[in-house]
């Protein structure tokens, strides 16, 4: 099998158990990976229980896949979520639409001590429900008003959302703003 052909055919056969764990908030990745580990993680666990279940599945994940192209790599699951996560957060854009909307911001350090501000869009869909939706973390150099700000413009431009639509703010903890 090509490896073009190799990738699709994972991924219509993964979609259900990344969006298993993604939907459930649980980790993709265990502390220990190795064969010999009890505790591999979600996305492997899953996967050979799939793969011991479904034998369609098992022709092409694990040990049947080509070496160089398992897909289960520490690094290949991180872009698997970070796909994922781009395509939910163009889904909420596109329900956002061009509807007005709200933002809340907080702000904090991270492990690590670095700064991010997390943000939340609130809006009112097509159905006229009232939905929020966590759009994401995005590191910030400090948490001044002016640091806040420009990471606010940076995504309201990359995602199109215009200021002109904006019809409320709220800050927790963000006493300067």
């Amino acid at each position: 099998m090509k490896q073009e052909q190799h990738v699709r055919t994972f991924f219509n056969k993964h979609s259900d158990q990344d969006r298993l764990l993604l939907e459930q908030g649980l980790a993709f990745r265990g502390h220990d990976e190795s064969d010999n580990s009890s505790n591999q993680g979600n996305y492997l666990r899953i996967l050979r229980f799939l793969a011991d279940h479904n034998e369609d599945i098992k022709k092409v994940t694990l040990k049947n896949a080509p070496g160089n192209n398992m897909l289960t790599a520490p690094s290949i699951q991180k872009d698997i979520v970070r796909a994922c996560s781009i395509e939910t957060t163009n889904a909420i854009f596109r329900d956002v639409g061009d509807a007005l909307f709200y933002v809340l911001i907080d702000e904090s350090r991270d492990a690590s001590m670095k700064e991010q501000m997390s943000v939340v869009l609130r809006y009112v869909d097509k159905n006229e429900f009232v939905i929020e939706r966590f759009i994401g973390l995005k590191h910030v150099t400090s948490t001044t008003a002016i640091s806040l700000k420009e990471a606010l413009d940076q995504l309201f431009s990359k995602h199109g959302l215009s200021i002109s639509r904006l019809r409320g703010q709220g800050y927790d903890g963000a006493s300067n703003m």
